[in-house]
């Protein structure tokens, strides 16, 4: 019995005994055969050798190409049908991947219709179009004398191992593919970068590659990981907005097209995330799409709903997989570039070997040939008869002149010079002839420097590189970090949310009910009862709540400057409270009480206030006993901000029979500050970047850009913000603002002040002319300038001059054309510092602190109020907070 069988046997015992298991083992041929397989797809199909940074396809279809290269156009049919002699796969599969190298634009010249990675239109049939290697690709990719040579598949041919390939080749193009149980990633990156990048490696210093796509884009690179596993990059669409109610999409992000990119807008637009009118796709030779929005809809939030909801941002995670000596091979994007210099330094000094050795044959044998003529060698063979006879006399007269030779002459040499015909020897010149020498001795000495300097060499050999193909390869991605977009502030609300107060339910089905407002499917809700209690829930068509809503609305999370006052009594029978507090952290779907009583409590008066409003309310207690006082004002701006869990301060212990707005409120919360993270290039209340200042409700942030365009906006963070932008503050409306611009039509500079008239509408301040543009603007309100003259010739160079701009011209209208600067030639204009100036309405007020000292404080029983209150942000119940 065989041992095979011995261990079918032992496991079937164990099969008897377990009786609830199958246990099945693979033997013989199926042991052997999904371990080849696996090796075969992995080697010979999907994975590149990081030698060459091509599949085995994609070699053998530069082979097939090399093989068939006359300088013109070939049929790809033609081709791939000389590429089958090499790759034992059908026809359509080495068409399928030669369109993918020829699309990448770097070794193959393209005729005809190779389709188009922006709209993902697919490429004509081989027949119909035409392909010949690159210029580049025929001095990178072949030298057969240094490359390594198989039997091809049936053995009727020798294709190359790996070609002798002098260039990072694999990052520049990029490559993906997926085996079985493994698959590789590998990102294309910028032609002149990778370049630079080697150079820098064989000059010893440190170095950087990231991703460039071909398709533009942004990129945030900041967790690339060097391309290895567990990295990932960020890549966004590069749109603006032209039009308040458009959106231009001009770039696209790697590995989408504008047919997918459009089907995913499409997508989002009909699960209600976000809100367009119409869509155009416009793309030719670039991309265009346009987005046309609904009115009153925000462009910047739409930009970042795009981002948030569609395929205009995608995270591509690379995985740097090669094939090293047979083997798969995890190794990052800058070891990759650093093994690619490396080689080449080896393939250059081999290259330079062979053709040292080629160019001192050349000087060995034009050396013998002048030995062999100048003495008359030739004469000595006249009487010989036999073949040996004529090899021995010129070998005799060869000897007493090859003292200077550099090595032995050998039978094949001298069977050489009896092919040198008559007439080159009777039109043979001696000067030529040492000319000749001499310039082979200059190549061997320039050969043997080039290997004595063999990183210097291949540092020229790059650079040479650069200056031949470099021209029009410059970046196209752009490299930024991105800000994390927050879905549930970008999202269109465009669901209807309703509320059965009467019955305490909430939901987007109610559709008989009272509107609330739109909501996304994403939104979270806050609602408070009359009984005294508050919940957030997750939207959904129908959830009850608890009976007498009094409020409902969205829950933003951490949202600190949305105070709730509150009256209400806690329990049946105990007295009522007054508080006031933030809601930014709670358990989803728990239901919280207002007070410390579990039932029968009341909520007698309720405010909700986005801006932390502090109203005025009259209570009125109900006739009974000997109470004297029965109605009495209270100011809610008088009691502190608390947690939410705090019990609050004592109005009454006696019945409330109703409490009446008497006052509105205005806000006791200090300005909000904002900052601008120039990184990012947005808005943040985080303190990150340059701080603009502190702005209330009504306050506006201005922009000015190089353009001479002027605006002012509302400080939203979800806002937008041009390249060109130079001045970015809060606006203040009577504060002048002073331009120097250059007038195109007069050729002259011009200055104005003017002040900001329509806060909603972006206007020009300079003239619509091509040659006109904004030299300097300033905000300041004594602006100083200093003019530096250009030099006459022939004269005596005048002094610079410092002008007072607010002396110079006074406070005009936006569209006036200024007063003329001077008309001399100016060099330079330089802004100084300005005047000091303090104007009243720049003094800043005492602003209101978030938590205010109260005019009075009637906490319960007059004890003094617990400085250990609990925080807004901290769950009293002690369960794990949900957001």
């Amino acid at each position: 019995m065989s041992e095979e069988n011995e261990e079918l046997e032992n496991l079937g015992e164990n099969v008897e005994e377990q009786s609830t298991e199958t246990i099945t083992r693979v033997t013989g041929m199926y042991k052997e055969w999904f371990l080849d397989y696996a090796s075969y797809v992995i080697l010979e199909r999907a994975v590149p050798a990081i030698e060459d940074g091509f599949k085995p396809v994609q070699r053998r279809i530069m082979q097939s190409m090399k093989d068939l290269d006359d300088g013109r156009y070939n049929k790809v049919a033609n081709i791939v049908g000389h590429a089958m002699q090499y790759h034992p796969h059908g026809d359509a599969s080495i068409g399928d991947a030669m369109v993918q190298i020829g699309q990448k634009d770097l070794l193959i010249d393209m005729q005809g219709n190779w389709g188009n990675i922006l709209t993902g239109d697919p490429a004509a049939a081989s027949r119909y179009i035409e392909a010949r290697i690159s210029k580049f690709g025929l001095e990178v990719l072949f030298n057969p004398k240094i490359t390594e040579w198989q039997s091809s598949y049936d053995g009727r041919r020798k294709e190359p191992i790996n070609l002798p390939v002098k260039f990072p080749l694999l990052l520049a193009q990029g490559a993906e593919g997926i085996a079985v149980g493994l698959s590789t990633k590998v990102l294309p990156h910028n032609f002149n970068e990778l370049i630079d990048a080697s150079i820098k490696h064989l000059q010893g210093k440190r170095f950087k590659i990231y991703p460039d796509f071909p398709t533009g884009g942004e990129a945030d690179i900041s967790n690339y990981n060097d391309g290895l596993r567990g990295g990932k990059v960020r890549v966004r669409a590069k749109m603006h907005s032209p039009e308040k109610n458009s959106i231009v999409i001009t770039e696209i992000p790697f590995s989408t097209t504008t047919s997918s990119l459009i089907d995913s807008i499409l997508k989002a637009n009909e699960k209600g995330k976000i809100k367009i009118k119409k869509i155009e796709d416009n793309t030719a030779a670039n991309v265009e799409i346009m987005i046309h929005l609904p009115a009153g809809l925000s462009p910047d939030k739409t930009m970042d709903a795009l981002f948030a909801f569609t395929n205009c941002e995608v995270s591509i995670s690379p995985l740097s997989c090669v094939i090293e000596d047979n083997k798969p091979l995890f190794v990052g994007v800058s070891e990759m570039l650093r093994r690619s210099a490396d080689h080449t330094v080896e393939l250059l000094k081999a290259e330079l070997e062979i053709l040292l050795h080629e160019v001192e044959e050349q000087w060995h044998f034009a050396s013998l040939e002048r030995i062999f003529i100048e003495n008359r060698i030739y004469r000595d063979i006249e009487e010989e008869e036999t073949w040996e006879g004529v090899l021995s006399a010129i070998d005799r007269g060869l000897k007493p002149h090859i003292g200077h030779l550099k090595r032995e002459i050998t039978e094949e040499d001298i069977a050489r010079l009896t092919e040198i015909r008559i007439k080159r020897i009777s039109k043979f010149d001696i000067d030529k002839a040492q000319q000749k020498i001499d310039a082979l001795e200059d190549r061997i000495a320039e050969l043997r420097h080039h290997l004595e300097h063999l990183i210097d060499f291949a540092i020229d050999y790059f650079a040479k590189l650069k200056k031949d193909y470099g021209n029009g390869r410059e970046r196209k991605t752009e490299l930024k970090t991105f800000d994390d977009i927050v879905a549930s502030k970008v999202i269109i609300r465009s669901t209807k949310l309703y509320v059965n107060r009467e019955e305490g339910f909430v939901g987007t089905a109610l559709k008989k009910d009272e509107y609330v407002g739109d909501v996304s499917d994403i939104d979270d809700i806050i609602c408070f009862t009359k009984e005294g209690t508050m919940m957030v829930t997750k939207v959904d068509a129908k959830t009850f709540i608890g009976k007498n809503i009094v409020h409902v609305a969205v829950f933003k999370k951490k949202d600190k400057r949305t105070i709730y006052n509150v009256i209400y009594r806690d329990g049946k029978t105990g007295p009522s409270y007054i508080k006031r507090f933030a809601v930014t952290s709670v358990t989803r779907d728990r239901e919280y009480p207002m007070g410390k009583a579990d039932k029968g409590s009341l909520m007698h008066y309720f405010s909700a206030n986005p801006n932390g409003e502090a109203e005025v309310v009259t209570v009125s207690l109900r006739q009974q006993g000997s109470i004297k006082k029965i109605k009495w004002d209270i100011d809610f701006s008088d009691i502190l901000i608390k947690g939410r869990s705090s019990k609050g301060n004592l109005v009454t212990k006696y019945n409330i029979k109703r409490v009446d707005l008497k006052e509105e409120g205005v806000s006791t919360l200090k300005p909000r500050k904002i900052w601008f993270d120039d990184t990012v290039q947005r808005l943040n209340v985080d303190g990150r970047g340059e701080l603009l200042g502190e702005f209330r409700g009504e306050d506006r942030l201005l922009i000015i850009t190089q353009k001479g365009i002027i605006k002012t906006i509302i400080p939203e963070v979800t806002a937008r913000f041009d390249d060109d932008t130079i001045v970015l503050e809060k606006w203040i409306p009577n504060k002048p603002l002073t331009a120097i611009y250059f007038n195109g039509e007069r050729d002259l500079y011009y200055v104005k002040r003017f002040l900001m008239e329509n806060e909603e509408r972006e206007e020009s301040f300079i003239p619509d002319h091509e040659g006109s543009y904004l030299e300097v603007v300033s905000t300041d309100y004594k602006p100083m300038a200093e003019l530096v003259f250009n030099k006459p010739r022939g004269k005596e160079q005048p002094d610079n001059e410092e002008i007072n701009l607010e002396e110079f011209i006074a406070i005009k209208g936006i569209a006036a054309q200024g007063n003329m600067l001077t008309k001399a030639k100016v060099k330079q204009i330089n802004l100084l510092d300005p005047i000091p100036f303090t104007p009243v309405e720049a003094i800043p007020e005492e602003v209101v602190e978030e938590e205010i000292t109260p005019k009075r404080d009637t906490t319960d029983s007059d004890v003094p109020k617990d400085p250990n209150a609990p925080d807004p942000e901290i769950d009293d119940t002690g369960q794990s907070i949900l957001f």
